[in-house]
């Protein structure tokens, strides 16, 4: 498994390789997102970004996690009706946003495979996989909502 800088380096090497200056905004940008257990909202990204380096404004960062997603760098998804989060790209998944306690779920792109055969068929249409979020009740809210009838 690559180390967490050499995981750095990747990045800030394909930032190189798009014809992209590497700052120190965007070095702070790929160690926030290197560094999380989940996926971020733009806000909480700045937040952290801040807290290591407070003169990097949330329009810098914004424009980063843009450039970051043109590179390939990361994704981003809309999860429910909350803010959109960002992580790494890397293996394509799915969300269930559970509407009650709002935690979320990631599910295997292949669990879409149905519904995204069947759009194409249907419709022409290609589904986004990285964007797909469905919502929901998961199973032990619904399990809390079913014991309190």
């Amino acid at each position: 498994m690559a180390s967490r800088e050499n995981t750095i380096d990747a990045l800030l090497s394909t930032v190189r390789s798009g014809a992209k200056r590497v700052t120190a905004a965007k070095r702070t940008v790929a160690e926030v997102l290197v560094g999380a257990r989940t996926h971020l909202t733009a806000d909480a990204i700045t937040s952290a970004v801040q807290s290591r380096r407070p003169e990097v404004s949330q329009s810098t960062v914004y424009r980063i996690l843009e450039e970051f997603e043109e590179l390939g760098i990361v994704v981003h998804a809309h999860l429910g009706q909350s803010a959109a989060v960002y992580h790494l790209a890397g293996a394509v998944h799915g969300h269930l946003t559970c509407e009650v306690c709002k935690k979320t779920f990631e599910i295997p792109a292949a669990d879409f495979d149905a519904l995204s055969d069947e759009l194409a068929t249907s419709y022409g249409f290609e589904l986004d996989r990285h964007h797909v979020a469905l919502s929901g009740t998961c199973a032990p809210c619904l399990a809390q909502q079913r014991s309190a009838i």
